[in-house]
């Protein structure tokens, strides 16, 4: 009797420290309460949006794409750009570079010329002074034969508010003031002589501007650029300007990516003899180079 009584405590005793060798996912019982309900505490409340650093980023790329005929029809175009943004905490700067070029000949017996030549550059800074809310100055150029410009300048200061604002997609609009500078070139000028209208060398526009801007890399391979841009001059009620990009990049490995660009420049006055609709449908290898 005394020794089943002595084997009965060792049993109690050896007890937890059995249990405590029971696998966890089969005897593990979380408590239902810790005893204490805090609704408020010290100081402020953590913030509900991300941190600014989480969206940090850094890109960079280029891209080229061409077309060679010979034989019965000749033609020869060309494209290529570069784009980079660099966004740290509340400041973000973003560059970007294009040229277009094509040269062709409906026939043997016609001579090549040159049917497309326009070169682009855009500088911008933003810095975002309150939550989503951010301002902005862009400097942008423009250079384009067949639109009859030596040169196109446009300074834009401006508000911006980014309705998403994360490292992957963006979506926003601005509204500000584009100081336009345009140089025009001798052939149009003197065009439009002979047709009796009299165009100045250089011209200056003031203009209201508004823009909605989208950007989004869908997964690891698939991203999506577009924005429309609307410019009316203050002074003339005919002077006003529409611009529509868009981009579709799909990448096909080694920071490699096929993307296809699409681009409207509509202009309500043009100089005289020009259309007052462009557009310049691309198909490019991209490299990815950040």
């Amino acid at each position: 009797m005394k020794l089943i009584s002595r084997v009965a405590v060792a049993a109690l005793l050896l007890a937890p420290a059995a249990q405590a060798q029971t696998p966890d996912g089969l005897m593990k019982q979380d408590a239902a309460t810790s005893g204490a309900t805090d609704v408020a505490s010290s100081g402020f409340e953590a913030p509900v949006t991300p941190p600014e650093e989480a969206k940090d980023t850094t890109e960079a790329d280029i891209s080229a794409g061409a077309l060679l005929t010979t034989g019965n029809a000749r033609s020869l175009s060309a494209t290529s750009a570069g784009k980079f943004r660099l966004r740290r905490a509340v400041n973000q700067f973003s560059a970007a570079a294009s040229i277009n070029y094509a040269r062709s000949a409906a026939s043997p017996d016609d001579d090549v010329e040159t049917t497309v030549e326009n070169y682009q550059g855009k500088l911008r800074y933003d810095r975002f002074v309150s939550g989503s809310f951010a301002v902005f100055l862009a400097l942008s150029a423009r250079r384009d034969r067949f639109q009859g410009l030596d040169l196109r300048l446009n300074l834009d200061p401006g508000v911006a508010y980014y309705f998403v604002d994360d490292k992957k997609q963006q979506l926003w609009a601005e509204l500000g003031y584009d100081l336009q500078y345009d140089v025009r070139r001798d052939e149009n000028i003197t065009a439009a002589a002979l047709d009796g209208t009299v165009l100045d060398k250089a011209e200056t526009r003031h203009n209201g501007r508004a823009f909605a801007g989208y950007s989004n890399d869908v997964s690891e391979t698939v991203s999506f650029n577009t924005g429309v841009e609307f410019l009316k001059d203050v002074e003339t009620s005919e002077n006003w300007r529409l611009n529509w990009d868009a981009a579709l990049s799909s990448s096909i490995g080694s920071g490699f990516s096929v993307a296809t660009t699409f681009s409207l420049k509509y202009d309500n006055n043009p100089l005289p003899k020009v259309k007052t609709t462009d557009t310049v449908t691309a198909i490019s290898l991209v490299y990815k180079l950040l």
